[in-house]
């Protein structure tokens, strides 16, 4: 097999065709490389080689042509079947000279995702498994091009025969869709020969181990399938033809069986087994917090698909392959809305839209529409006065795990948010959070009610900087005596507010007056009133512990015999500080005069606590008081310098008020990464290095090798 290896892998270099082979590769990914990566900035690599593929059609049949038709008509052929080497050898020998010539390129490409790093952020992971998934799609069509080279003497014919049968495996998803838009037996049959599909599996960002098996199955087969044809020729020489056909069609017919079981068994397998997530926002993997709450599920849910399942979204449909393996209690139905166009009608009155989803329990059913599936942005564009639309994140885990939360509990928590103390609002983010989580809120003013409503999960009061009234304030102290539970966002004002400091105190808490001053640079952000706490591993930390939180100009909660991140216990109150500031910490009183971070000599030392929780044992149950000493703790802007680590910090707060074992507001995975920064005398000079320089120095080279050989 070494020597057939050598000896064809010196003949494409010596012939030139290996050399262009290379330059026409490497030209093509280097013009996509540069108009996309470089020039627009794009970080994905995949959106080159998903550009690329259409080569294959033109450049394999040029390639694998001769290897074994060329051979044939020129009766060369002989000597080496006459040679003591298998068939097995000169097949494997010839396929692994050709997969050398294309693995070149492939090599010389995958430094590419490296020079995109040296100017900004890229998933290397979905870079290098698009670059693996091209040369998967490689392999397979060159054992395509040399099968059929070796049913034909006539290398026209072979190279016409391989770009048809490659055209058809490129098309066959969409022949498919043509022949049934709901499929049927024939499809089903047509599609196991799409070779294009495995490739955008994995162009997705999912390492799906089926599409790999997938092109390693069928190239094995159709490498077996040569070797068929092969033999049928040698033997031919020396035994009738009928008894070794037969013989042969027998053993095609094991290989074909064979490749086929292994395909549907491991389509069967739960993708949990087969597919890893690549992709940098772990797009199509399940959170901690979902996989908790699904497999503490005791009822049964059906979610079904208006879609026809072969024209299914994929990302989608891969998270809800990844529901349905988590659990016997999650069904999965594709409903085909050419079929049943109204099945939808039972559960909602409005229209929605093809791939939406409908969750149903025997409680109740909710519709995600698909349009809620993906969060987009709208920018105005005034050369063409319209609007163009940016897809910016991933929602389809929150939506679906809200939902199933949604059909399964009993009774959906309300949360009161007080008002007519200069509170802040929530913003549409966090709202949507309250959302996802189930939660159902209702803005009051304490003063248009006798007494806190008896459904009230949890009264929120967010950053009041107006005392509250004598009557509010006892009508929130009684709320606690009954058991109740309250979430107290304070708000820094210069005035005094007794009334707030009461409510404070019915927990033995108290306010440092002033702002908080980190001392400690691991403790802030640029200055030193923006606080990033130490957490402590918590409920209310949880996803947020060992990343970031970020409290600017908060205010110290003291604690009775505070430590600062252990739980600690007066009297009947028990007390969980899971933020806190650092020992060397001090709260600033006089902020409006200050001139510096200094510590003056009636400003108070920390350490503080930034979160706390405190819990008094009653008669009858347990009063619960979560203080946060950051006004802006929820808000966009403060969230948004950590990344959603506030919002997460939101969602456990009221998942843990509305008794949720696990939150189930899922936040959005963002698609949104910040393109490459390339100077354009940096574009120019790469762009001639991938796109001239790289090819047309395969092609000198290739000609003076040929120009010499001719000479001689």
């Amino acid at each position: 097999m070494l020597a057939i290896y050598k000896r064809e892998l010196k003949s494409y270099f010596r012939s030139f065709i290996g050399f262009l082979f290379i330059a026409v590769t490497l030209f093509f990914l280097g013009l996509y490389f540069s108009v996309y990566n470089l020039m627009n900035g794009y970080p994905y690599f995949a959106y080159v080689v998903s550009s690329v593929t259409f080569l294959f059609m033109l450049t394999v049949p040029i390639l694998t042509m001769r290897i074994l038709a060329e051979e044939k008509r020129s009766k060369t052929d002989q000597l080496i079947l006459t040679a003591p080497v298998s068939v097995g050898g000169i097949v494997m020998g010839k396929f692994l000279a050709l997969l050398t010539i294309f693995a070149i390129p492939v090599a010389i490409i995958c430094f590419y995702p490296l020079i995109m790093a040296q100017y900004g952020s890229v998933p290397m992971g979905e870079a290098y498994l698009s670059i693996l998934a091209y040369f998967l799609f490689g392999m397979t069509a060159i054992a395509i091009g040399l099968f059929l080279s070796s049913v034909t003497e006539s290398q026209v014919i072979a190279a016409v025969l391989t770009f048809l049968v490659l055209f058809l495996g490129y098309m066959m998803d969409s022949i498919c869709s043509i022949i049934s838009s709901t499929g049927n037996l024939l499809t089903k049959l047509l599609r196991c020969f799409d070779l294009y599909t495995p490739f955008s599996n994995l162009l997705n960002g999912t390492l799906d181990v089926s599409s790999i098996v997938y092109y390693v199955s069928v190239t094995a087969l159709v490498l077996f399938l040569t070797v068929q044809s092969i033999q049928k020729r040698r033997y031919s020489m020396s035994v009738k033809n009928l008894s070794f056909s037969a013989y042969s069609t027998g053993m095609i017919a094991v290989a074909v069986a064979l490749v086929v079981v292994v395909n549907i068994i491991m389509g069967e397998m739960p993708s949990s087994w087969t597919a890893i997530d690549m992709t940098s926002q772990k797009l199509y993997s399940l959170t901690d917090q979902t996989v908790d709450y699904v497999k503490n599920m005791q009822d049964d849910v059906t979610i079904y698909v208006l879609v026809n399942q072969d024209n299914q979204d994929t990302t989608l449909g891969q998270t809800l392959q990844r529901y349905d393996d988590l659990s016997d209690h999650i069904t999965v139905e594709y409903v085909d809305p050419t079929v049943n166009p109204m099945f939808y009608a039972q559960y909602t009155t409005g229209n929605i839209s093809t791939n939406s989803l409908i969750v149903v329990s025997d409680k109740r059913s909710k519709v995600i529409d698909y349009n809620d599936v993906y969060e987009s942005s709208y920018d105005f564009d005034y050369s063409t006065y319209s609007y163009n639309t940016t897809t910016t994140g991933y929602d389809g885990e929150g939506q679906i795990t809200s939902a199933l939360d949604y059909v399964l509990n009993d009774d959906m928590p309300k949360v009161y948010m007080t008002t007519g103390h200069n509170e802040l609002s929530l913003s549409n983010t966090f709202t949507s959070a309250l959302n996802k989580e189930n939660v159902d809120y209702e803005t009051v003013n304490l003063m248009d009610l006798d007494a806190i409503p008896d459904d009230a999960a949890c009264l929120f009061i967010n950053g009041a900087t107006s005392d509250f009234s004598s009557d509010d304030k006892d009508k929130v102290i009684d709320y606690l005596n009954n058991g109740g539970k309250v979430i107290l966002v304070t708000g820094y004002t210069d005035e005094e507010t007794p009334n707030i400091d009461a409510i404070l105190s019915y927990m033995n808490l108290s306010i440092a007056k002033g702002l908080v001053v980190e001392n400690d640079s691991n403790g802030y952000y640029r200055s030193p009133y923006y606080i990033l706490p130490t957490q402590s591993s918590d409920s209310y930390t949880s996803g947020t512990y060992g990343k970031y939180l970020f409290l600017p100009y908060s205010q110290g909660i003291i604690v009775p015999e505070e430590e600062s991140s252990d739980e600690t216990v007066t009297g009947d109150i028990t007390y969980d500080v899971f933020l806190s500031t650092s020992d060397s910490s001090f709260a600033k009183q006089d902020v409006s005069n200050a001139q510096d971070f200094s510590q003056g000599e009636n400003d108070v030392n920390g350490p503080f606590a930034l979160g706390v929780e405190a819990v008094k044992t009653l008669d009858d149950g347990d009063a619960t008081l979560v203080v946060y000493g950051c006004e802006q703790l929820f808000t966009d802007d403060a969230d948004s310098v950590v990344s959603g680590a506030n919002l997460t910090l939101f969602t456990n707060t009221f998942s843990g008020m509305a008794d949720h074992e696990t939150s189930v507001s899922i936040p959005v995975k963002s698609y949104e990464v910040s393109n490459l920064v390339v100077d354009s005398a940096q574009i120019l000079l790469l762009g001639l290095l991938v796109t001239v320089i790289l090819p047309v120095g395969c092609v000198i080279a290739g000609f003076v090798i040929w120009f010499r050989r001719r000479k001689k």
